[in-house]
């Protein structure tokens, strides 16, 4: 059958979208939201949440959880079901939901938590106790779901927003399960959806669409030079090289008499700049295949474009202005408190000008809550979808019962005024729709322009009052991470015909298990600020936030007047790149430098720069010469890497721990 491309077209003859759906796509009464989905997805989302925890302190980025927990899960249950610990298939709707769950955990790190929290503990030595913090989190994620919930079937089953991610998660997860037996029988009854366009950038999705992808809509048969995926290939990929990862990590990071030999954690160059060894500058190769995984899950252009900001730094500046006596020392922790400034000002300033182009989905996003709004009076008797989407009225009952509890918070833990801790209500609304808006469309959540927006003004509302321009920015980001999230991963449910309100469930489900992770291991890697800032946790977000902070309470008169002027340059050189990246023609972008990379090279030691760029051009090549075995592998192998790794490095630090 024939896929229609324009659901539009014809007013008059088009079918209702979303009575369509469910008549083509929707899976009634199809396994999804159980026990075991639920279960697995908890503990594989604590995992990444482990992963993300380690890999964020360590690059400043929280990477994509889903694709990786829905690999893992398919392994397990299919190791279970070879050995007769399951008797049922683990479907591809399970799957989904269990992608919700470990989704809503993993990326507990993101938003703003991990930046905003140790920055806090940076600048004041606040550390409010477990529980507490435990709380915090899971509201902040809660306020996110339900934020969700208005403007989903606007973007989703009305507008069809690309969500490049969600697309990309639902055809892993269908290339993995196949379309046999029993899930292939109901695609067949029912038809695949069609609205799905292929994720424009890979190196944002991680995953790149086949032509002849179902989820895609495309009638191109399959080149049958092509080989086509085996099953259960990713999920082998993801174990050998999270046991690789692993094994390289326990010799690098583990330090003991039993331990006959460890891996170096850095191979030097035999080389001196500006009289002192490469090495001292941060200039060398780092062994940890974090970073070069990291660096392949990012694409070549933010890897060559943090290689370029590590020479810039370490190489040029640094050395400018140790000679002229600005930087007192050679060592990284006393480097970076110079070189981050102009870091954050390129990622920020960046960031708010890509935003500020983005000006017509932020339109858009009001003008499609305004539309929602108008049809929220509709009887649920003249709803096709009434009895599988959110009710609408979930959503104000959400912020009613979540809303005071985070005002209360805000004011208990921080100090925050109860009054501008409401000011963070309705303004966390604002920043959940128009960061679900961008993600739809350009598959990036901009927490890094939305945080620095809301320290502005906060700064403006309590000056001086650091916590509350730190940790009121950690509201806004954190709603409008998770509201994305949820519509990303309802994208996949979409193309999937899995029902939207068992997602919901599910995403309520993985934020209690991502906050009950996330702050105690937090607690436990990060004892006190000192590990900040450091070789170890170079945590260049917690820097930038805490800089921006700092600044916008303090003022820059601190500043020595170099930083100053460096500042003022990077502001420049970050709208010079947002700007040439908006309207230079596209087939100029891969030399444009990222503005992310390069602010991000200046905040963190110079070889762990090289090794993303390492991993990055890896990837790249193996995509120009072997494109089909990127598509397969490059995802699963640079996750379970990350994974394999991080995972280890968190069990060295625990065993250290509890022998002390």
């Amino acid at each position: 059958m024939a896929a229609p491309t324009d659901r539009t077209a014809d007013p008059q003859t088009a079918e209702d979208p979303e009575r369509e759906w469910l008549r083509k796509v929707y899976k009634k009464g199809a396994r999804q939201l159980t026990a075991r989905a639920v279960i697995a997805g908890m503990l594989i989302g604590g995992l990444m949440c482990l992963s993300n925890l380690y890999v964020v302190l360590k690059t400043g980025w929280s990477l994509g959880v889903t694709v990786t927990a829905c690999i893992l899960a398919f392994a397990i249950f299919s190791l279970f079901r070879s050995l007769g610990l399951v008797r049922t298939e683990f479907t591809m709707l399970e799957n989904n939901a269990m992608g919700s769950v470990a989704s809503a955990a993993g990326y507990m790190t993101g938003g703003g938590n991990m930046a905003a929290v140790p920055a806090l503990l940076l600048l004041t030595g606040m550390r409010p106790d477990a529980m507490s913090m435990m709380l915090w989190f899971a509201v902040i994620a809660g306020l996110g779901v339900f934020a969700a919930i208005p403007i989903k079937r606007q973007f989703i089953n009305i507008e069809k927003l690309p969500f490049p991610t969600g697309i990309a998660t639902a055809e892993t997860i269908q290339s993995m399960h196949g379309l046999g037996e029993h899930e292939g029988e109901h695609e067949g009854e029912h038809g695949s959806p069609h609205d799905a366009k292929p994720a424009k950038d890979t190196a944002s999705t991680n995953v790149s669409l086949s032509k002849d992808s179902p989820l895609t809509g495309e009638t191109t048969p399959r080149d049958p030079a092509k080989p086509k995926e085996v099953k259960g290939e990713k999920a082998k990929l993801l174990a050998w090289s999270g046991l690789v990862g692993a094994v390289i990590a326990f010799f690098r990071e583990a330090k003991a008499t039993w331990i006959p030999w460890n891996l170096p954690e850095h191979l030097a160059m035999p080389l001196k700049w500006a009289g002192v060894a490469a090495e001292k500058w941060t200039l060398s190769l780092a062994t940890d295949v974090i970073m070069l995984g990291a660096g392949a899950l990012m694409g070549i252009r933010t890897g060559w474009s943090l290689l370029l900001g590590a020479i810039v730094t370490y190489g040029f500046l640094a050395p400018a202005m140790v000679a002229r006596g600005v930087i007192p020392e050679v060592k990284y922790k006393v480097m970076v408190q110079w070189t981050l400034w102009p870091g954050a000002a390129i990622l920020l300033s960046s960031g708010l000008l890509s935003f500020a182009f983005q000006w017509r989905s932020v339109a858009r996003s009001f003008a499609g809550f305004a539309r929602m709004m108008r049809k929220g009076d509709k009887s649920t008797a003249d709803d096709p979808l009434a009895q599988v989407e959110c009710p609408g009225w979930w959503f104000p009952v959400g912020f009613i019962v979540l809303g005071p509890i985070m005002v209360y918070l805000m004011y208990r833990l921080f100090g925050i005024p109860w009054w501008a801790g409401l000011v963070a209500i309705p303004l966390s609304i604002v920043m959940g729709i128009v960061a679900a808006r961008v993600t739809g469309e350009t598959d990036v959540t901009p927490t890094k322009a939305l945080g620095p927006v809301t320290q502005l003004l906060y700064g403006t509302m309590v000056p001086g009052n650091l916590p509350a321009n730190i940790m009121g920015a950690n509201v806004t980001g954190g709603v409008g991470l998770h509201a994305a999230d949820l519509l990303m991963d309802l994208k996949s449910g979409y193309l999937l015909g899995a029902n939207p309100r068992q997602q919901f469930y599910a995403q309520l489900f993985g934020v209690v298990a991502g906050a009950a992770v996330v702050v105690p291991f937090f607690n436990l890697l990060v004892p006190d600020a000192s590990v900040l800032g450091t070789e170890q946790f170079p945590a260049p977000s917690v820097l930038v936030w805490a800089g921006v902070s700092k600044a916008l309470t303090a003022g820059f008169g601190a500043l020595h007047p170099t930083a100053k002027i460096a500042t003022l340059v990077g502001f420049g050189i970050g709208s010079l790149l947002a700007t040439l990246e908006r309207f230079l023609p596209k087939h100029y972008k891969p030399y444009i430098p990222a503005a992310s990379g390069l602010g991000i090279a200046m905040a963190i030691p110079g070889y762990n720069a090289i090794a993303m760029f390492l991993g990055s051009a890896i990837a790249e090549l193996v995509r120009r010469r072997r494109p089909d075995l990127a598509d397969r592998g490059v995802v699963p192998v640079s996750s379970g890497l990350i994974a394999g790794a991080s995972l280890m490095g968190v069990a060295v630090i625990m065993v250290g721990v509890l022998s002390k």
